[in-house]
């Protein structure tokens, strides 16, 4: 376990290992999302190093024996000269560390990382777009001026010579060829970070009153109103049903749900709020149905996780979420922003208990075949392998 390794510089005279650098938003995210890459990439004989901001979640990176830097990033920040100093730390690191390739993770670290690479000279850069998220579905006059800067901003970070930029679901591909962002020779369609199959299995159903949970950032745009305005209409029929929101607030999104509002439905009775939970095989071993009614994805990792336990579920038919769910097969597909039609998909599988076991059990073989964490390390391995050439550990 090393934080800030010195002599970095050193490391090419010596022949040392090839050095891989992920910059990430929320060091949080990383060990959930990337860890299992991560490890796997030391297996393969890469130095592995992470940078993000300081937070509660960096002491268990260095745990894990990966070499942390902390970086002036905020989520949500728009201060320029806040924002140029995000920039200026990022180029001054990746000098001081020479990486032989560096993997972006969401829209800062990829936009002010593809530019700090191409400043400090970075020999090979890989960009993940994990989602277009708030920038991409807010509408009004700031909105579409932020989304303007953004597409900019991005335009200019994918100008590196030898680049990929890893997007989750064809239709997010389409929208930055057709918005002049990319060129499709740099694009790669990986579906998501991978589920591990072995630690998310499937499980018999609980007893009783039927559990129907979204687990998630509490934010608007995951859907989290419709949600509740479902459970008080289901609730109102005298349906016997418990619904459980689980996740936090996320303070640094615009879309946040405030924690108050949380208490308040909360305390109402209209939904249980269960907070973050970090033993989520066994929060979907006790539920009948996985919802996520939201409205745009890059490909939503409790999904994917709820399919290999076996679970129905009920999503949008929006880009990422019906990348996953094959209506009428693993689940039910509902328009976005329609709560009406999410009452009447959810009611039908609450009903239909025979019909949930056979969507769960299709669920689960589509997860192992095309969502599990080997299949989608392999993928990104193949992506590091192609762009470092003679450089890739052997």
């Amino acid at each position: 376990m090393v934080n800030n390794r010195s002599g970095s510089g050193e490391r090419h005279r010596r022949g040392a290992a090839s050095r891989l650098l992920f910059v990430v938003n929320d060091a949080a995210f990383f060990l959930s999302h990337r860890l299992p890459l991560a490890a796997a990439a030391i297996s393969k004989g890469f130095d592995v190093h992470v940078a993000a901001p300081e937070g509660c979640a960096t002491t268990a990176i260095m745990d894990e024996g990966l070499s942390y830097h902390p970086i002036p990033l905020t989520r949500k920040g728009v201060n320029p000269w806040q924002e140029l100093g995000s920039l200026i730390a990022l180029v001054s690191l990746y000098r001081k560390l020479k990486p032989d390739i560096v993997h972006h993770v969401t829209v800062k670290p990829v936009i002010y990382g593809g530019i700090a690479a191409r400043l400090a000279g970075v020999p090979a850069v890989v960009n993940a777009v994990s989602g277009l998220g708030y920038v991409f579905i807010a509408k009004g006059f700031k909105a579409e001026l932020l989304r303007a800067v953004v597409k900019l901003g991005y335009r200019i970070a994918f100008s590196n010579m030898n680049q990929r930029i890893i997007f989750q679901n064809p239709e997010d591909i389409a929208t930055f060829l057709k918005a002049g962002i990319t060129v499709m020779q740099d694009t790669v369609l990986i579906k998501g970070s991978g589920v591990d199959t072995l630690l998310f299995t499937p499980q018999p159903e609980p007893e009783g009153i039927p559990l129907v949970i979204l687990a998630s950032r509490m934010l608007w745009d995951k859907g989290v109103g419709e949600f509740v305005e479902a459970a008080k209409t289901l609730r109102s029929e005298g349906i016997a049903i418990r619904f459980a929101l689980i996740g936090d607030t996320d303070f640094g999104n615009p879309a946040a749900v405030p924690m108050e509002q949380l208490r308040e439905w909360h305390n109402s009775g209209a939904v249980e709020c269960w907070g973050r939970r970090a033993d989520m095989p066994i929060i979907f071993a006790g539920a009948n149905v996985v919802c996520l009614p939201s409205y745009r994805e890059g490909l939503p990792k409790v999904l994917i996780e709820a399919a290999a336990c076996g679970r129905a579920i009920v999503t949008t038919d929006a880009p990422g979420c019906r990348e996953i769910v094959r209506h009428g097969e693993n689940g039910l597909l509902v328009p976005v922003r329609d709560s009406k039609a999410l009452v009447e998909a959810l009611r039908t599988l609450i009903e239909d208990p025979a019909l949930r076991a056979r969507m769960g059990a299709l669920g689960r073989e589509i997860a192992v075949v095309e969502f599990s964490e080997e299949h989608v390390i392999k993928e990104t391995l193949s992506v590091y392998r192609e762009l470092l050439k003679e450089k890739w550990p052997e």
